[in-house]
């Protein structure tokens, strides 16, 4: 894939920005990380070359400035609510983020557990925390938020939370997912700060949308598909505007609440230290682009993923009609088409052919590779095989990497005695028994040696796939699509 974004520039910038912005608030800075401070695949997809763990390493040139204050929703906690990416809970998250960042040397002071009401589930898993040794704070929720300042900024409102104590001039709040408090915890934290006579201050780093560049950008149409669910939408900052007679891009609900947050920082410090939210935000990522048209070709095919995953979500009754109808105008707004992405014309015709699900991939060099639901594989192990081999070089297409007697007792494992109703392997079963023949067959070898060069590929099927399958194309780092029907009408 070509690079459109230089990642190297970006850690140089955005830390030393950073540094600038602690250094305006008296060496004390709450700054509230939106989006993902790792794991950011949406990132790297629509900006190629930015690593997914460039924020974090970022955070790592700062670790002696700085601590983290992991925050999470006690609703969130109570309806074991799940992270769409990693298939995992919320509260389980948590936990994996304290791993991630102590691994890497990076000091998590605690865990704030916000928009307390007493719920079960929050006291069970702050009791967890706090038998590891992890400093547990509640924010309750707060009758009226975000409109009724008067009763927010008082003894009764942002006073009835808990202190975080902090030792470092850099606070991070992060969170598992969107909606759960960190700009509340921030403000709230501002609040106690200035009770106690500490100068201290806010700035957010939001990745999208990039305020520097045009506002139907790709790139920024692109994040308006990925946060369709949330309804949320990209607009021209009017506030950074009518002070700067600048256009810059924000999102509505910064936009929206800006108002609110200016009499807020009035009532806490008094004085509001920005005049628009582009002011509040530190993100550096449009000034490190380096080829806009590759940037805006990869956002474009991001737009179209998203198209397919809100179809199929639509279909299996976990997403709304109007989320489809936005991601299809954005698709509209960013020129592009469903049939740009190469896989889907591949799979659907491979389909046709053969009058079975099917399933394409693209490798890294633009080859297309097919796949056919066999009575022995699906369309996606068989897939995987097919590209395996086409990347190992040198096999013949019409070898079988598995013996098809070696299959054969496989499926009988799975329908005899397992309840399986599906006798066709799995991408999972695929591989495991494709590395069963690698050890007395050099070809099964070469081919199973290509597995991590599947990362970044692009696949489309012909129907939705089994939850197995779907999990199988994830843990391989390929970018999924499928076809928004189920393979048999029943359903």
């Amino acid at each position: 894939m070509k690079t459109g974004f230089d990642n190297e520039k970006y850690l140089r910038m955005q830390s030393e920005h950073i540094k600038e912005r602690i250094g305006k608030f008296g060496n004390k800075l709450y700054l509230e990380f939106g989006g993902k401070l790792f794991d950011d695949y949406h990132a790297s997809r629509v900006l190629p070359g930015f690593e997914p763990d460039s924020k974090l390493r970022m955070l790592m040139q700062l670790s002696d400035q700085a601590e983290i204050v992991i925050v999470i929703s006690a609703a969130d906690i109570d309806k074991n609510k799940v992270r769409g990416d990693l298939g995992i809970t919320y509260d389980m998250d948590v936990l994996r983020l304290i791993r991630e960042f102590t691994s890497r040397n990076l000091y998590v002071g605690s865990v704030c557990i916000t928009q307390y009401s007493g719920q079960d589930a929050a006291d069970n898993f702050k009791k967890r925390l706090e038998k590891r040794g992890i400093k547990v704070y509640t924010h309750y929720v707060i009758p009226g938020y975000p409109s009724n300042v008067s009763a927010i900024v008082s003894d009764e409102g942002y006073g009835k939370n808990e202190y975080i104590e902090t030792t470092r001039p850099l606070v991070v709040i992060t969170a598992p997912g969107p909606g759960s408090g960190k700009m509340a915890t921030c403000l709230s934290q501002l609040y106690h700060e200035y009770k106690r006579g500490i100068c201290a201050g806010y700035a957010k780093y939001e990745t999208f949308p990039i305020w520097n560049i045009p506002l139907k950008h790709p790139v920024n149409l692109a994040y308006e598909a990925a946060t369709a669910d949330l309804n949320d939408i990209n607009m021209i900052d009017p506030f950074h505007l009518d002070a700067y007679g600048v256009t810059t891009v924000n999102y509505n609900r910064d936009v929206e609440i800006f108002p609110v947050l200016q009499v807020m920082f009035e009532k806490i410090i008094g004085e509001c230290p920005y005049k628009s939210p582009t002011d509040m935000g530190v993100n550096m990522a449009g000034n490190c682009i380096v080829d806009d048209q590759v940037c805006q070709e990869a956002s474009k095919q991001e737009i179209i993923r998203r198209y397919y995953k809100s179809m199929s979500n639509l279909l299996s009754g976990t997403a709304k009609e109007d989320e489809v109808f936005k991601i299809e105008l954005l698709l509209q707004q960013a020129h592009s088409n469903l049939t740009d992405r190469k896989v889907v014309p591949a799979s659907l015709s491979r389909e046709e052919e053969t009058g079975a699900p099917a399933a394409a991939m693209e490798l890294p060099d633009g080859r297309i590779v097919c796949g056919k639901t066999t009575d022995l594989l699906g369309a996606s192990s068989a897939l995987i095989l097919n590209a395996l081999k086409s990347l190992a070089g040198g096999i013949d297409e019409q070898k079988h990497l598995i013996s098809p007697d070696a299959l054969r007792p496989i499926q009988g494992l799975k329908t005899q005695y397992l309840g399986s109703k599906n006798p066709r392997l799995h991408i999972d079963e695929t591989l495991i028994a494709l590395s069963i023949s690698a050890s007395e067959d050099p070809d099964a070898k070469k081919a199973l040696e290509q597995i991590p060069n599947l990362r970044g590929c692009q696949v489309h099927t012909s129907v939705m796939l089994s939850d197995v399958d779907i999990l199988s194309f994830r843990k391989l780092g390929v970018e999924l699509t499928c076809e928004p029907k189920f393979e048999h009408s029943r359903y």
